[in-house]
């Protein structure tokens, strides 16, 4: 495990540190929430991609630098301290990770040059209910003379709103629930029979409900082996979990950070707060709690890199960590905000809601104990 980075690593650190302390701000996702504008700024998305940040997964046969997932974590980390408004994770991670692991060399030059610059935007679009799961799909693919017919609908689909293409689960064999008979889609936002509805949610994030009425699709749209896209998709669920534990370390530092700074500078009773004996207990709770959860994400990355046979483990183990981290520190840190920590001026209700949305993706922490124990042999 390498908890010492090394100079190229620290370099694209603080580069992501400048963005989203300089451009990537918290105000700016304000000023997008509040002029109800999707959870998106395109210039914002150039940068990002000019610093080679959608590549840092991709090979350099296709313009991406091979940089490896603890870079790409690192970057997430930072960019969650900010709330930064970036499709990075559902195109630079999820589609990338997609191709790289199933497309074939043609969909891989058609479309990976197009994430490394930024000129299209990818979702992911899987879940089909109101709890994540691999195998629950009913979404159908029926075989036709020439293609596939798609018809269903999805739910919850990340940046579904923004998308040029989307990357989409279904079903060409079995039933709802089966292991086998899912397969990987890929196709243009604009197909005829493709219906999107872009979703509110307490987060402000772009989340997008997709609809497919008799969409046909060429055969040449399959990614990956036709019915076996459970493996794949498991090996990207597990990598994604790890990724997003990333996102939200870095929100629940910023939040542990700034409860910090106000119990140094709230004043009662003529003392600081923070001199409280009762405070200090619970700010102690707050720091072991985030410590625990730097090391849990910086050993699963690691580990990502290393190509560990312990993947699935280290993923449920991260997601876990930091599902009951960044909830303890955001609900510590309105508490210890008291009044003022419940209104829209403090930012620290921002990342409150971002932690109740975040913890449900790809599976709360009731599903990864489940999981982690299963693959315990318990």
């Amino acid at each position: 495990m390498a908890m010492i980075l090394n100079d190229e690593q620290i370099l694209l650190q603080q580069s992501a540190q400048d963005l989203s302390e300089k451009v990537a701000t918290v105000e700016q996702f304000r000023t997008l929430r509040d002029a109800k504008q999707r959870y998106h700024d395109p210039a914002l998305w150039q940068q990002i991609a000019a610093l080679g940040w959608t590549g840092i997964i991709i090979p350099e046969d296709w313009g991406g630098s091979e940089f490896g997932y603890l870079g790409l974590g690192l970057v997430l980390q930072q960019l969650g301290r900010h709330l930064t408004p970036s499709p990075l994770f559902s195109t630079g991670f999820l589609a990338a990770e997609l191709l790289i692991q199933a497309g074939s060399n043609q969909q891989k030059d058609q479309y990976l040059p197009k994430i490394v610059d930024g000129s299209a935007i990818f979702s992911f679009a899987h879940e089909e209910h109101t709890r994540h799961s691999l195998n629950n799909i009913s979404f159908s693919a029926q075989k036709q003379a020439s293609g596939y017919i798609l018809s269903g609908e999805k739910v919850f689909v990340i940046d579904g709103e923004l998308a040029d293409h989307y990357l989409v689960t279904a079903r060409t064999s079995g039933q709802r629930g089966d292991p086998t008979g899912i397969s990987i889609f890929i196709l243009d936002a604009d197909i005829p029979g493709l219906t999107k509805t872009q979703l509110t949610t307490v987060d402000s994030r772009n989340v997008a409900n997709l609809g497919l009425d008799q969409v046909k699709v060429e055969a040449s749209a399959c990614l990956g082996e036709l019915g076996n896209a459970a493996p794949l998709l498991q090996n990207v669920f597990d990598k994604a979990s790890i990724l997003l534990a990333s996102e939200m370390l870095g929100a629940a530092e910023q939040v542990f950070e700034s409860t910090i700074d106000y119990l140094k500078e709230r004043e009662q009773f003529g003392v600081t707060i923070g001199s409280f004996q009762a405070l200090k207990h619970r700010a102690a709770d707050m720091f072991v709690e985030l410590d625990i959860a730097k090391s849990v994400v910086r050993e699963a990355l690691s580990a990502l890199d290393e190509g560990s046979k312990e993947i699935s483990q280290l993923a449920s183990l991260a997601k876990t960590r930091l599902n009951d981290c960044l909830t303890l520190i955001t609900n510590e840190g309105v508490q210890m905000h008291g009044g003022m920590g419940m209104t829209d001026e403090f930012d620290i209700g921002l990342y409150m809601k971002r932690s109740r949305v975040t913890n449900q993706l790809f599976g709360d922490s009731h599903f990864h104990r489940d999981r982690f124990a299963s693959l315990g042999g318990y």
